[in-house]
């Protein structure tokens, strides 16, 4: 049986001990609104093939992107 995309084994969170948060982002022409990506936190974490990604909103609404 393969895994399914609710499959704990594939989420990043399940294996830090983080526990997940559910919500949706819209894309609109290639387009996510910052406001949507950071509505609940300051900071995302980015899963790029083996390497994860921290995005940061700075206090004066800049991002920071760091490996």
């Amino acid at each position: 049986m393969s895994a399914g995309p609710n499959d704990p084994s594939d989420n990043p969170d399940k294996k830090s001990g983080a526990a997940p948060i559910g919500r949706s982002v819209s894309l609109t022409d290639n387009r996510i609104q910052s406001r949507d990506l950071f509505a609940i936190t300051r900071e995302i974490l980015i899963i790029h093939g083996d390497e994860t990604y921290r995005l940061r909103l700075t206090a004066q609404n800049k991002l920071i992107l760091t490996k």
